[in-house]
């Protein structure tokens, strides 16, 4: 659905783009403006997050079309080249084009040409995803004759050659639709800058696991453990005692100075790589006490150097 245009509008601009066979008249898109358009195609799994991206871009000015059939790209493609009014387009193509998704990554890179083609390919992971489904309810677009987890590996399967040709992949396990859409509203936004990047400072306890999406992992159980201090036990390293506590030993303050001068350091250049989010994760033996009160200091730090992170204590209780 074309939501941009009222749906006369829409199947007249097709039609001439369909007369035109995808192809420039002129050089009237170049006389109006110096670049050309740029068309931004979001595929990925189903319940990544693709609806929220679309409309994400509709509100920065993208012409936005929603499951655009494959053989109809070309020729939009060549409506938004030859309509000067038209500066960012975005589509979503998807596993419900069937079979025709197969031709997808050679027509999108046939019209590179003529538009300035990107495609973003979202994904999350399998328990994520499952999750979502509950959640909503809703059957996955591969049918319910199997489970969502079998349609889930299927789909990731067939949309394995798409994900490689993507040019930004985007894991949304742990955005909120918020997060998501304030994501790519950063990336297409502006140039990239150090607001570009999304920082999720993770606390977790080792005995229930490292957090698989963990970029950079930190294990704080050199620090003197307040859990054997009973009035401590049951409270976490939000409590103003235990963090004091914690904070009161030397090699504390000096590792939150080190690692903070580290990450500071280390940014700009996963930054100039193309890093669009980094998960640091800091593990101490339950995630309750250390691990709690070193990650909302290291996001203070962030904070402070003009980064824009959040927290998430993963393992703590009564969180």
């Amino acid at each position: 659905m074309a939501r941009q245009s009222s749906a006369a509008g829409r199947r007249s601009h097709i039609n001439a783009a369909s007369r035109n066979s995808g192809k420039p008249q002129s050089a009237g898109r170049q006389t109006a403006k110096s670049a050309p358009p740029e068309l931004v195609a979001i595929t990925g799994l189903s319940g990544s997050g693709k609806a929220s991206v679309l409309k994400a871009l509709e509100d920065l000015g993208f012409y936005s079309v929603d499951n655009l059939p494959v053989d109809l790209i070309p020729k939009f493609a060549g409506l938004i080249y030859e309509n000067p009014a038209i500066s960012s387009a975005a589509i979503v193509v998807d596993i419900r084009e069937g079979e025709g998704l197969k031709r997808f990554p050679e027509v999108l890179a046939s019209i590179r040409p003529l538009v300035n083609a990107k495609l973003i390919f979202l994904e999350a992971d399998d328990e994520t995803l499952i999750r979502r489904f509950s959640e909503t309810r809703r059957p996955h677009p591969l049918g319910t004759e199997q489970s969502v987890a079998k349609s889930v590996a299927l789909e990731r399967a067939r949309l394995a050659p798409i994900r490689a040709a993507a040019d930004l992949i985007v894991n949304t396990s742990k955005f909120t639709v918020h997060d998501l859409r304030e994501f790519i509203g950063e990336r297409f936004r502006g140039a990239r800058d150090q607001s570009n990047i999304m920082i999720y400072v993770t606390s977790f306890g080792y005995r229930f696991g490292v957090p698989a999406d963990s970029d950079l992992v930190f294990d704080v159980r050199f620090l003197p453990n307040p859990n054997y201090i009973p009035r401590f036990k049951n409270l976490t390293g939000k409590n103003p005692g235990v963090a004091k506590y914690i904070r009161s030993f030397p090699q504390t303050i000096e590792f939150i100075s080190r690692i903070s001068d580290l990450l500071v350091y280390l940014l700009p250049h996963y930054i100039s790589e193309g890093k669009s989010y980094l998960t640091i994760a800091f593990g101490c033996t339950g995630g309750q006490h250390r691990s709690v009160m070193i990650a909302d200091e290291i996001r203070d730090h962030l904070a402070a150097a003009g980064y824009k992170a959040k927290v998430n204590h993963r393992d703590m209780q009564g969180k």
